[in-house]
């Protein structure tokens, strides 16, 4: 056997190997895929879960096994299952270190449950980041190919050990949410059906800030208040409807998607101070930063 058909051979192995740990989701709509993380736990894209659903079906290895929709967390785009009947499979260890032009498996699976298999280089890695919707993903890893049904399933190394879940970001990127993200908002997921935020309950819009008051204000820009959430935290602290923000705690805010990321689980009940442009004049807020209400 030559190399070429050595490495194909191998690859063919780890597909094998994942089989056990990788599910076919039904939806109702399109299909996709997840990641068996316990006997009767199933981790998944969220976006690919339709907004209303709650029963779904499992199926792995032509065996289809009830659902139930335990939480979602479009922050991080993780949804958890609870499966009605346990399915045996273990997951691997999580890989610790990534370069980039590493390859690596995209593993779902099909109609009946059987595993599907892609290799996938890493385009491009990078630090800890927020979504758009405040989730804190603990790294960027961007694979260079498309996703399909197997969204959703278990990304791994040529050495079988797991990266992390396959999703699509914008321009239809692929990325991985990694193993460390997974491994934190289970458990949570589980037990409240959700990941509590941080909010201040207030609508922000980029502004830059007139240059008469830029001595002042010590800025360039900032967020404009455009609308409040009633009885939100920052309304009942007394920002008002055209208020700039210009720093929360001293650190300049310039965008909405900085500030959402500022406000982490860790952070509700803490009180911040919002130094504000008001009609010309600065004024420092008090803030107490409660939890998002649930949608």
């Amino acid at each position: 056997m030559d190399m070429i058909e050595q490495f194909s051979a191998g690859l063919a192995d780890r597909i094998a190997a994942a089989a056990p740990f990788v599910v076919g989701i039904r939806t109702g709509r399109r299909p996709t895929s997840g990641i068996l993380w316990r006997p009767d736990v199933v981790v998944a894209s969220e976006q690919m879960l339709p907004e209303d659903v709650s029963a779904l079906q499992v199926v792995r290895g032509g065996q289809t096994v009830g659902a139930t929709l335990a939480g979602r967390d479009p922050g991080t785009n993780v949804t958890v299952l609870k499966l009605e009947t346990a399915l045996e499979g273990t997951l691997p260890g999580a890989v610790d270190a990534l370069r980039v032009g590493n390859l690596t498996l995209v593993v779902g699976a099909d109609a009946t449950g059987a595993a599907t298999g892609r290799l996938a280089m890493v385009h491009a890695l990078g630090d800890a980041w927020h979504s758009m919707a405040g989730g804190r993903i603990d790294a960027l890893i961007r694979l260079n190919t498309r996703l399909g049904a197997d969204e959703g399933g278990p990304v791994i190394s040529l050495a079988g050990g797991l990266i992390g879940m396959s999703t699509s970001g914008p321009r239809r990127r692929t990325l991985v949410i990694p193993a460390a993200t997974l491994a934190r908002v289970v458990d949570p997921l589980l037990a409240e059906g959700r990941i509590a935020r941080g909010w201040l309950g207030v609508g922000l819009q980029p502004v830059m800030i007139p240059d008469s008051f830029r001595q002042a204000a010590a800025r360039e820009s900032g967020l404009m208040v455009v609308g409040l959430a009633g009885a939100g935290p920052a309304e009942a602290a007394g920002v008002l409807p055209g208020d700039i923000v210009l720093d929360i705690d001293g650190a300049p805010v310039s965008r909405p998607r900085a500030l959402t990321a500022s406000l982490g689980p860790e952070r509700i009940g803490q009180a911040v101070v919002l130094r504000v442009l008001r009609a010309g004049a600065v004024q420092a807020i008090n803030v107490t930063i409660a939890a998002r209400p649930a949608a």
